[in-house]
């Protein structure tokens, strides 16, 4: 390897981070998020919005965050305003040679997607390359055992990650675990054209997930209730779905849900 080629990971990056009311990107709601600037040779910067959603937030998911509904509809925008200050955000700076990054991207691109098509009008634009450290550590390190959440990915690979479940907290987080897997596997990473990465994302993320399809679809064919059989044969046929677009999951158009 050439040692003075120069890696994405040390060029200006941006790093975003949601915190939302649940786990489906069609219905659920944003409620806090972050967009971490990162310039060479200046501090990182936080942008970040705190959304009233409009909905419950389930207790469940105020547990992991910390917003309640209550305090959301005291302190937070309208979500439109925020998911348009999010969106304008990212098509002012993410672009070609500015990344984004983002730990699970498929999740938090594909909700904000959602929202930018329930609240303006219009598809998520993606303004340049995607890199999610996530797909990443799986296709680098496929057969490791253990959790593949952001605090075990940085307890694994040395980052430090402080304020876990905040959009800013893991915000940051990401970007450092990015910036960890670029120097770890330089040649398979780190220097690796943007462009190229991203595309290989996409091929890596569908064989992920392909393959969990085959895992539930095996766990069904195990399952004694016919229920449950076929619970899990459904859910499988939503990640084979889910498998086929990267970073932006295929689904319906959101209109007024």
């Amino acid at each position: 390897m050439n040692d003075s080629a120069q890696s994405w990971a040390d060029g200006p990056l941006l790093a975003l981070d949601l915190e939302t009311t649940g786990t489906d990107t069609d219905t659920d709601r944003i409620v806090t998020a972050t967009v971490v600037s990162v310039v060479p040779g200046s501090p990182a910067e936080s942008t970040d919005w705190l959304a009233d959603p409009g909905v419950e937030i389930p207790a469940e998911s105020a547990e992991v965050h910390g917003i309640s509904t209550e305090y959301a509809r005291a302190n937070g925008s309208p979500a439109a305003t925020v998911v348009a200050g999010i969106t304008e955000f990212l098509a002012a700076r993410w672009s070609e040679t500015t990344p984004l990054i983002a730990f699970n991207a498929s999740f938090d691109l594909s909700l904000l997607d959602s929202e930018a098509r329930r609240h303006l009008g219009v598809p998520l634009s993606l303004g340049g390359p995607v890199v999610d450290p996530l797909c990443i550590d799986r296709h680098m390190d496929r057969y490791r055992k253990g959790k593949r959440t952001l605090a075990a990915l940085c307890e694994h690979h040395r980052v430090k990650a402080e304020d876990a479940h905040t959009s800013s907290g893991d915000a940051i987080a990401a970007a450092r675990l990015a910036w960890r897997l670029a120097k770890t596997y330089p040649e398979r990473v780190g220097t690796v054209p943007l462009r190229t990465l991203h595309e290989q994302q996409v091929e890596w993320y569908r064989s992920q997930t392909r393959g969990f399809a085959v895992y539930l679809e095996k766990q069904a064919d195990k399952a004694d209730d016919e229920a449950e059989a076929q619970r899990l044969r459904q859910r499988a046929a939503r990640v084979r779905t889910d498998a086929e677009g990267w970073p932006l999951r295929q689904q319906a158009l959101v209109s007024g849900v």
